[in-house]
């Protein structure tokens, strides 16, 4: 036995997992290494570490295709505006609604402050730090002139190789990312540069104002806007980039003779030479918010990410289809493991990740707190906690106080959470954006399932405070309705679905779910710490409004007209199913009235209109399936033909949004662990029948 296997055995035990035997782990994730032959047009091969990625075109670099470089930390702001009135983020008042008899005011654009509106919306936005190409000593090559393009993707340890032919000369190229550091490592061996027909190129791009930016980020045409300045050393340099009040720094090293110069006139274009008796370079260029104090070189970039790949892929959990003989396993396997690597590369990140990762820019490329859930849920059901703990709790406690103060302004306890927002914290303003709930219960979910595989007292106080400002908002926001007795969820607000009037959508079905669930946990983790719990906690939970139904099934809202019979009430996310699938069973009040589950899941999938639906809409019915015990439904939905991955992995966006869209990627790992692992009514896996499938370190869901 080796030591890979004794490790993963070892790891397999720690967990708690299944294993009937050690899975091949390296085998089973090298037989999906990417692999082209060209360039595609909408999404790269990747290298990176979850805070930093670097995106390739067939080359290895960013020669014909400006794929992105992008960060964590790499945000931009433009001026803000100089009308009067409007000239500071305090000049911003949103708008007020009428709540209930009374006054609220939402972040939301005011059409009398249209410019720091605006402002708020589309800034800060994220930044590509710039592209690293080859350059054909002026020539205008393109890459179709190139001949036996090839191109592998190592996933076991993160290595990009690529050949090329360049006008009869053997072009090879590996790169690589650092694990803990924004650099990427890259490799050339080739005899053109003997000839000095081949060098490499660094180039800058400025940012837009787009709202979403596919598949390249920034534009190379504004070279007067910003400004770039080059510092040479013996054997490296560092370029500082200027945009606005925006500056960092490229850092580039190399390990033999090179000349670097530039920019070529006109451009922010630099160019690296090697001498002419060169026949190979290693470089490693790293890219930094302040001044460089050192950077890793190549041989220490290669270390580290391939001790860091392989350390990724023994731990955590594991699912082995390679015995099944049929195309929908394989196909399940494959979007498994490259959704594995492409999420721990784009999604695992200080921050919660936008709906593109690191690949390109959707709404700015800002990240949505109501898709945290989608985007990072499934780190604790594979059991890479390490990767969950990047962001949550950190993001929640980073924002509490000014989620704090949205409540206060609003006239409620607690905390509430924003929508679409960046590292400040702030929410940008938008009418959907405002009034969104369902982001509000989600600290609830992270911690239970943290909790269970973690069931200390450290778990427990880590999210104290953020579950109890949570719960002190959602029991204020609860309304009482003297009529019913009950309590009501809106209006105003949107459902999940966001295609509904804000100001008839009552009692949304998920939302009243989601609700009595968060708060059957906030009232457990205050019994577990012997904790008083609130008196309103409990008092809201055990009188919140009935679920909605409308001819035996479940509606989107209570008294929402023609449910179920005109096409406006069956398009975009069916939430309802996400009660009994997403959610478990309560664990308080009525139980669920299993005949109206099993109508609604009927009534999605004869009824519903599926070319609407998108991204996390699938493997959410799968959930709901696997729960019902439609295993070869839930199949069914996760290989759906509009819910399609690239070759690379990636999740195609469709209509709706741009490729990629992540939340597709880590959804459909949420099912697949529920397929792997089970959950508490009924553990162990959920596969079709006559599968003869391995899985390794999953804990039962909830």
């Amino acid at each position: 036995m080796t030591i890979l296997q004794l490790f993963t055995l070892f790891l397999v035990a720690l967990q708690g997992g299944q294993a009937t035997h050690v899975i091949d782990r390296r085998k089973i994730v090298r037989s999906f290494n990417p692999h082209r032959n060209a360039s595609s047009e909408t999404t790269p091969l990747q290298v990176g570490n979850g805070n930093f990625a670097f995106g390739v075109d067939i080359t290895g670099l960013q020669t014909f295709s400006p794929f992105a470089t992008m960060s964590t930390w790499g945000w931009h702001n433009f001026s803000l505006p100089e009308t009067e009135g409007q000239t500071s983020v305090d000049d911003f008042t949103g708008l007020d609604w009428w709540t209930h008899g009374r006054l609220v005011n939402y972040d939301q654009p005011n059409p009398a402050e249209s410019d720091i509106s605006n402002w708020l919306i589309q800034n800060p936005q994220r930044m590509n730090l710039g592209t690293v190409g080859f350059w054909f000593n002026g020539q205008d090559v393109t890459e179709e002139l190139l001949r036996n393009k090839s191109q592998t993707l190592d996933l076991w340890t993160g290595k990009i190789s690529s050949k090329f032919i360049y006008n009869g000369t053997s072009v090879e190229v590996e790169t690589w990312a650092d694990s803990s550091s924004d650099t990427v490592g890259i490799a050339v061996e080739s005899e053109a540069f003997s000839t000095g027909s081949l060098g490499i190129f660094f180039d800058f791009p400025f940012p837009t104002q787009n709202k979403f930016e596919a598949p390249f980020v920034g534009v190379f045409n504004a070279t007067d806007k910003h400004t770039t300045r080059l510092q040479r050393k013996d054997t490296g340099a560092t370029i500082r980039h200027d945009v606005d009040a925006t500056s960092y720094y490229t850092s580039i090293a190399w390990n033999s003779g090179a000349v670097i110069a530039g920019p070529i006139n006109g451009t922010h274009r630099y160019i690296l030479q090697p001498r002419r008796e060169a026949k190979n370079i290693q470089l490693s260029v790293s890219f930094s918010s302040a001044p460089p104090t050192g950077a890793p070189c190549f041989d220490d970039v290669i270390a580290a990410s391939t001790m860091w790949w392989e350390s990724f892929w023994v731990s955590g959990a594991f699912v082995d289809l390679s015995a099944v003989e049929s195309p929908n396993a394989t196909e399940l396997q494959r979007r498994t493991i490259l959704s594995q690597y492409l999420t721990a590369v784009n999604s695992a990140s200080s921050y919660p990740p936008q709906e593109s990762g690191l690949v390109n820019n959707g709404w700015y490329g800002k990240f949505h707190l109501e898709m945290v859930l989608w985007h990072l849920l499934h780190f604790a059901r594979w059991n890479q906690f390490a990767l969950l703990r990047r962001s949550v709790p950190n993001t929640y406690n980073q924002y509490l106080d000014s989620s704090v103060a949205r409540a206060k302004l609003q006239g409620y306890d607690g905390a509430r959470w924003g929508k679409m927002t960046d590292p400040t914290g702030r929410s940008a303003p938008g009418e959907i954006n405002s009034l969104l709930i369902w982001q509000q219960p989600h600290p609830m979910y992270f911690a239970e399932l943290e909790y269970r595989s973690f069931p200390n007292d450290t778990t427990l106080r880590s999210w104290d405070k953020v579950l109890t400002a949570t719960a002190d908002f959602m029991a204020s926001y609860a309304f009482f309705n003297e009529s019913t007795k009950y309590y009501d969820l809106g209006p105003p607000m949107y459902p999940a679905s966001e295609n509904t009037n804000p100001n008839a959508t009552i009692n949304p079905t998920f939302e009243l779910a989601y609700w009595r669930f968060g708060l059957d946990i906030a009232i457990k983790w205050k019994q577990r710490q012997n904790l008083a719990v609130p008196d309103k906690w409990v008092g809201i939970r055990d009188h919140l409004a009935p679920l909605p139904t409308a001819d035996g099934a479940f509606a989107i809202y209570e008294g929402i007209p023609n449910m179920w019979t005109e096409k406006a009430t069956v398009q975009d996310h069916p939430a309802m199913s996400a009660i009994y699938g997403l959610l478990p069973p309560p664990s308080s009040g009525r139980p669920l009235n299993m005949k109206i589950v099993q109508n609604t899941a009927d009534k999605i999938q004869n009824l519903w209109d599926m070319g609407d639906c998108w991204g996390w809409d699938f493997p959410m019915l799968a959930m709901n399936s696997l729960r019902l015990g439609h295993v070869d439904q839930a199949v069914a939905y996760l290989l759906h033909p509009l819910f399609e991955f690239d070759d690379a992995g990636y999740p195609v966006g469709g209509s709706r949004v741009p490729t990629p869209y992540f939340p597709g990627s880590s959804s459909f790992l949420l099912a697949m662990a529920m397929m792997a692992g089970g959950w508490d009514d009924e553990p162990g896996t959920h596969f079709p029948e006559g599968w003869d499938v391995q899985v390794e370190g999953f804990v039962p869901g909830l």
